[in-house]
């Protein structure tokens, strides 16, 4: 991979420093390729390159059918690209190729679906009580979109297409373990007509991100990932009163009823527990299972390890794939020795596969007999390591639910459904799923408490990148304010 990782003003750079970023194979340890570390000189130039563009270009004054029309050339043109990108993913974090795949498909069609929330949206809103007022959406400005490595290319789309779509410009910044699959989707963006300046990507660790944070001319940040570093961007951001939107980590608990069916619990919660290697903000890391049956649910769980195939990613055989870095297994690792000394029983996994030498592979692992204040119960792993905690009562389960820092996800297992919407409005959480283990990118995903602040996806997600604008209206002027919205539906067939 070239080391001109830098996309600013509408051409391809190498940085003006010298650092670079070695980018490391998971299931090889080998290198990749390098990227720049951008320095505070590129990222000023990249954030100097977005606001030229959304205060004095033409992007953000367009009808929505003509941002409509870029997006869905730039889509149509990834469509053909899928293997290429899922590769790419691969290669970088060590998600199966098969997992991949999926994945990147889903996401290229989730640009349509951004298009048609787009055109959903009212723009204008003319409003009458005592006299006329219009409600307008305006874009919120310069955005510093900010990715998480674990689902790299998906955020970069919806981090990206999102807010540009609302007429922002935007700096991206993705994680410094996958730097290069955001490549492909800003070349699709400018060959399909988007702007200099609209979409920049500068690449780097921490300093960069701060950096880019920290600028004046930034509007808006839009951040995926850890809780430690939302709160400093959130202190930042408080500080010099720009908008925010953090989706940080979790530590959601599946809690299975008396009633539940077994087979089914074992279906949804494999995927909660050990997709992506664990590595997902909405794992259910923590179940938490009646005295009654918890051997029944330990089994199950032994039995959901037990089904998936760790191995090469790039085996369409392969299921699970290794850790995104050797410092991310050593985190792991040290989860478990953690719970063994905590006291916790370690019934399955917590160890390198024997049958692979290279790479940062761990087995899929369950702890049994764990207390919710154990810290394998209350901190946020990020590796396929599920805990199984015993309750005695209904109650004191949505209570040990409750009883943790985050509020991301969280899950009931039952064959009483007019049970299942009892627990869900129970739990205080942004997403919550029965009977299965679901993220839905169609709908507004986030959490609260210390999992994040605001929402992404679906309609609450596009919407959070305009600002709302009163104009109290002299006698007569409603009609200018018809909704442009409906405007752009009219001529999308034909712009596209």
């Amino acid at each position: 991979m070239p080391t001109d990782s830098l996309f600013i003003d509408g051409k391809w750079r190498s940085s003006q420093g010298t650092d670079v970023i070695s980018v490391i194979s998971p299931s090889t340890g080998l290198e990749i390729g390098v990227a720049a570390d951008a320095t505070a000189d590129d990222v000023a130039a990249a954030v100097a390159a977005a606001r030229n563009a959304f205060d004095h270009g033409s992007w953000r004054h367009l009808e929505m059918s003509e941002r409509v029309a870029v997006v869905t050339r730039a889509a149509d043109t990834l469509t053909q690209r899928i293997d290429e990108i899922s590769a790419l993913v691969t290669s970088e974090m060590g998600v199966p190729i098969t997992l991949s795949t999926a994945i990147q498909t889903r996401t290229v069609d989730s640009m349509h679906f951004l298009c048609e929330l787009a055109f959903r949206t009212k723009l204008q809103d003319v409003r009458s009580d005592g006299g006329s007022t219009a409600v307008v959406r305006e874009p919120v400005g310069v955005v510093a979109s900010i990715a998480p490595w674990n689902g790299p290319f998906a955020m970069a789309v919806n981090k990206i297409v999102t807010p540009i779509l609302a007429g922002c410009a935007v700096v991206f910044k993705p994680a410094p373990e996958t730097p290069f699959d955001v490549a492909p989707l800003v070349d699709a963006l400018q060959a399909a007509g988007l702007p200099d300046g609209v979409l920049n990507v500068v690449t780097g660790g921490a300093a960069t991100g701060q950096a880019l944070v920290d600028s004046p001319e930034i509007d808006k940040v839009s951040f995926t990932g850890s809780t430690a570093a939302g709160r400093a961007i959130a202190s930042v951001c408080g500080q010099n009163l720009k908008g925010v939107q953090l989706e940080l980590g979790g530590k959601s608990a599946a809690i299975v009823l008396e009633d539940a069916d077994i087979n089914t619990f074992r279906a949804g919660i494999s995927k909660g527990c050990f997709m992506n290697s664990g590595q997902v903000c909405v794992a259910l890391s923590r179940v938490l299972a009646p005295r009654s049956r918890y051997d029944e649910v330990v089994q199950a769980l032994v039995a959901a390890a037990g089904d998936w195939k760790t191995g090469d990613p790039f085996d369409s055989a392969t299921t699970l794939g290794p850790l995104v870095t050797e410092r991310q297994r050593d985190r792991v690792e040290s989860y478990v020795a953690l719970g063994i000394k905590e006291g916790a029983r370690l019934v399955t996994g917590g160890r390198r596969p024997a049958d692979l030498d290279t790479g940062w592979f761990v087995e899929p692992t369950v702890f049994a007999d764990v207390d919710n204040s154990m810290r394998i119960a209350r901190e946020e792993i990020f590796g396929p390591v599920v805990v199984v905690i015993p309750y005695d009562t209904e109650a004191d389960a949505i209570a040990m639910a409750n009883d943790s820092d985050y509020g991301l996800h969280g899950a009931v297992f039952t064959e009483d459904l007019d049970r299942a919407a009892k627990v869900a409005a129970s739990i205080r959480t942004g997403t919550f799923s029965i009977n299965n283990y679901v993220y839905n990118n169609r709908a507004p995903f986030g959490g609260v408490k210390a999992s994040g602040i605001g929402r992404d996806s679906g309609q609450e997600g596009f919407e959070s990148f305009f600002e709302l604008k009163t104009i109290n209206l002299a006698p007569g002027m409603e009609g200018l304010y018809q909704d442009s919205s409906e405007r752009s539906k009219t001529h999308a067939s034909q712009t596209i």
